[in-house]
């Protein structure tokens, strides 16, 4: 037998397996006609991103669900890749060239790209090959990027085919903008704190033309009155119906503009008043489109200040930086007559965190009211399950109240629009997927047969990220780059890509529910779009990782660990079972780092009972009783566990099933099992019963593996001779019916081992060597024939020398009640009797003391009639507790 080292080191087993692993083509899936598929899509993360806490939980679920599916029989495909992420990838570059001097603004669009791709292909890797670290079993060979030539095809040829239905559109609309970025947001992608924001409230008056009077209005934005175009009121507000019609002056420019009434005034908060200013505000360009009131852009694209807001100084100054000087200037003016802070809403961008300005742009947008519909009804009608449930009132919510997406970027890394402009008129385009068919269609249009492809403009934005990640589960097979796509219906044709009508609809859909309208709902709007069918059928929304006091994980908190670190720590088999015993489905996780020094623990100790197995003398012998009925009641455990988790397993109950085999291995099988069948020290052991002890070990690391791949496939090696390229990872999950259910068994040996954890306890609190033989007395009505049955267990884990049936307590000993039968431990030799004495009368002495207080709290009516009754009977309990415990001091004084 080979020399098995005294413990387990993840380093040296971890990187030899999964070069193993992709030697022999372990996670590699093709079409099988034989086998059902079983198909997973990573989230793509961020082609920018490294691994991180999320990352880790996240691909820790999904690797656990395709490896076990892997080994039930099912071509399994875990397809990874990444996300271009137009905003974040853009962001990175351009810092990067402005380190080496570079302004993106002296770049050519087409060399601004190759700077971008080089930065990809230097850096856009990192993610994926972390997540190797982490022993993720995906099909490397199947990994997709969001700007890859195909997935790039297919985005264009769903934009045209969506604005050829009519759901595409391009308009004028108050957008969300990112003035650092200086790109259109979509509405989730604008964040905001739970808590809110301090901001503060300022209180400005505007004179009234040829009057007197003056309104007081208050806003936390005074930078924006140079842009006001009106101030509306309430028209059932009885303050200010002589004033409508009039004319108020904007403070500084005294620029007449119009006081006007609209019902969107709330006249009961703040003054009643509201400035109005259509072109940064999406709520008062409402009002302004009522009301045909001139719309003021006073903001340049990077939020400095135009030449539209009036005053020279103020030209060419950022927005923040203006409020500042203009609060001052309002207030030596006298017009600012108050402040006060308050804790209001601010729309940040996600990307880059800088505050959202409400823009009135031209951008394109897909119409979401109608497409939507069927994305709704499938979760609605559990075609398409969350898990866990709660999440489908958040979902309802957001697809009831869709608002039209913006799907324009003012980037250049990223899906080109594929629209061409064949002359200056905002609305002379055509929009096509190439060049060539866009000039056909331009000549068409303009009946102009002699128009060159020079003479076309392309559209310059891109698309939103979301806008081809939605594709996904669709494209990641080719589903419309290939053939199988239609132009003329718009859906993908069956029969025509044997990929996608194999592995698609996938089967399981992993991610948090921070992108649950962003991403999982727009591919479910696309999966319907486009074949009719949901593109998975369940979703496992896992929760927000926080630290052990609850905060959210962060950089700036310093409380987010280094993955990477934590692997090389703990080994990854050790930090994924170490973030499992944290997260239940959809919930916070509190994460502490102990739970991974636990999981290390714990593959110490599988480690440790591999080496005592295997390191048995044998002999020829046949197994014990003792060893025959341990096999039939860890038999009857193990398939008690296997249909316990296959519960779980299909409620998505993950951390669940783990638990429910961590108490398999740990208690049962080490504790209990492997206690029982042990032979004495020096003696050897039946080689049948190794035999058997190895077989249940080997089925313990298939069902295992899906969690601690590296562990489980290091000792499945150890524990017996394996065929070259055999490995774990694709070897049989066990089944419940593989092995011999034995209820009976099982509930007798429930007894036996509450009366051996009570002979342990008697042990530890009279402070008995655990190698000190004891006598055990038991007094019984009806279960001498089970205790008789286990005996042997009994004495063995117990350590008792003799067991005597008696209805006769003995002198001097320790006892206890179980399951209605008592027993008692003989102390004559074990305790200082005086010593005991003492310690009893002292304990007794405080006890009646107690119950003295006690009785005479419950003596008192005023207490009794006032207290809550839940109060009283915690009292009550506390006195009958106190009885009960002078009684047993009293008897076993009387015993001494």
């Amino acid at each position: 037998m080979q020399e098995i080292a005294k413990t387990y080191n993840p380093e040296e087993h971890e990187d030899k397996w999964y070069a193993y692993w992709l030697e022999h083509k372990a996670f590699e899936a093709h079409v099988n006609p034989n086998k059902k598929p079983y198909t997973i899509v990573i989230p793509p993360p961020n082609v920018t991103g490294v691994l991180h806490m999320g990352h880790l939980l996240n691909n820790t679920i999904q690797d656990i669900l395709t490896r076990r599916a892997r080994m039930q029989g099912y071509e399994a495909c875990w397809v990874p890749g990444t996300d271009h992420a137009s905003i974040a990838t853009e962001a990175k570059v351009v810092r990067m060239l402005r380190e080496k001097g570079i302004k993106k603004s002296d770049l050519t669009r087409e060399k601004f790209l190759e700077h971008a791709w080089e930065w990809k292909e230097k850096y856009g890797g990192i993610i994926l090959n972390q997540l190797q670290k982490l022993g993720a079993g995906c099909d490397w060979s199947r990994t997709n990027f969001t700007l890859d030539e195909h997935y790039y095809k297919g985005v264009l040829r769903t934009f045209v085919d969506l604005y050829q239905k009519g759901y595409i559109y391009r308009g004028l609309r108050m957008i969300n903008w990112d003035c650092e970025a200086q790109t259109a947001l979509s509405n989730e992608e604008v964040l905001y704190k739970e808590e809110g924001e301090i901001s503060k409230l300022y209180k400005i008056q505007y004179a009234i033309q040829n009057s007197d009077r003056k309104l007081t209005i208050a806003t936390t934005r005074p930078e924006t009155i140079l842009a006001d175009t009106a101030i509306a009121v309430n028209p059932k507000d009885e303050r200010y119906q002589d004033l409508i019609g009039k004319h108020a002056l904007v403070p500084f420019l005294n620029r007449p503009i119009p006081i006007i009434a609209d019902d969107y005034v709330d006249k009961d908060f703040g003054t009643g008043c509201l400035k109005v200013t259509p072109a940064h505000d999406p709520n008062d360009y409402e009002i302004g489109q009522r009301h045909h009131l001139e719309v003021i852009d006073m903001l340049n694209n990077d939020g400095s200040v135009n030449e539209n807001c009036g005053i020279e100084k103020y030209v060419g100054k950022d927005r923040f930086a203006l409020r500042k000087e203009i609060v001052k200037d309002l207030e030596e003016e006298g017009y600012l007559i108050g402040t006060e802070e308050i804790t209001n809403k601010v729309g940040r961008s996600e990307r880059t965190g800088s505050v959202v300005e409400p823009k009135l742009s031209l951008q394109w947008f897909v119409k979401m009211k109608e497409i939507s519909k069927r994305a709704l009804e499938a979760v609605e009608q559990d075609e398409v399950q969350l898990h866990p449930a709660k999440f489908k009132n958040t979902y309802r919510h957001w697809m009831e109240n869709v608002r039209d997406w913006c799907i324009s970027r003012q980037l250049w890394w990223g899906q080109r629009i594929p629209a061409y402009y064949y002359s200056e008129g905002e609305n002379d385009f055509v929009v096509a997927a190439t060049v060539e068919e866009a000039l056909e269609v331009a000549r068409e249009a303009t009946g102009n047969a002699n128009l060159k492809a020079e003479d076309l403009r392309q559209d310059e934005d891109v698309l939103d990220t979301w806008a081809s990640s939605w594709l996904w589960p669709l494209e990641v097979f080719n589903g419309i780059s290939g053939e199988s796509f239609n132009a003329e219906s718009g859906r993908i044709i069956e029969g025509k890509n044997a990929e996608f009508d194999y592995f698609y609809p996938t089967s399981v859909l992993v991610t948090g529910p921070d992108i649950l309208f962003f991403w999982v709902a727009r591919m479910i709007i696309a999966g319907y779009e486009y074949t009719g069918k949901a593109p998975f059928k369940d979703v496992y929304l896992t929760g927000l990782i926080r630290d052990k006091l609850g905060r959210k994980m962060s950089k700036s908190l310093g409380n987010s660990p280094d993955a990477l670190e934590l692997i090389e720590k703990y080994g990854a088999d050790g930090v994924r079972v170490g973030l499992l015993f944290s997260s239940p489905a959809g919930n916070d996780l509190p994460f502490d780092e102990k739970l991974c020094e636990q999981g290390r623990n714990f593959s110490n100790k599988i480690w440790n009972a591999m080496r005592l197995i295997m390191g048995f003398e044998t002999d020829s012998s046949a197994p014990t009783e003792t060893q025959v009925l341990a096999n039939q009641w860890f038999e009857a455990k193990l398939q008690e566990a296997i249909v316990l988790s296959e519960d779980h397993y299909s409620k998505f109950r993950i951390s669940d099933v783990l638990l429910t085999f961590y108490k398999l291995i740990w208690g049962d099988f080490c504790s209990q099992y492997l206690e029982l069948i042990k032979p004495e020290y020096g003696k050897p052991i039946s080689a049948e019963a190794q035999q058997q002890a190895i077989r249940f070990l080997d089925n313990l690391m298939r069902l295992l593996h899906p969690f601690m791949p590296f562990l489980s496939e290091t000792l499945w090696h150890t524990i017996g001779e394996r065929k070259a390229g055999e490995m774990l990872a694709r070897a049989d999950y066990p089944n419940a019916t593989d092995f011999i259910a034995n209820e009976n068994l099982l509930k007798e040996s429930e007894a036996i081992f509450e009366l051996i954890s009570q002979i342990r306890n008697t042990r530890n609190s009279k402070q008995i060597s655990p190698k000190e033989p004891l006598d055990l007395h038991i007094k019984t009505e009806g279960n001498r024939d089970l205790y008789k049955k286990f005996m042997s267990w009994i004495q063995q884990l117990g350590h008792i020398k003799q067991v005597h049936f008696s209805d006769e307590k003995p002198p001097q000993a320790a006892s206890f009640v179980v399951r209605s039968d008592e027993f008692s431990i003989p102390m004559e030799n074990f305790i200082d009797v005086e010593a005991e004495r003492e310690n009893l009368e002292k304990e007794l002495k405080y006890t009646k003391g107690f119950l003295q207080s006690v009785s005479k709290k419950l003596s008192n009516k005023g207490f009794v009639n006032n207290a809550a009754p839940a109060v009283v009977e915690k009292e009550q309990q506390k006195k009958a507790d106190a009885e009960a415990k002078i009684q047993a001091l009293e008897a076993a004084l009387a015993d001494l």
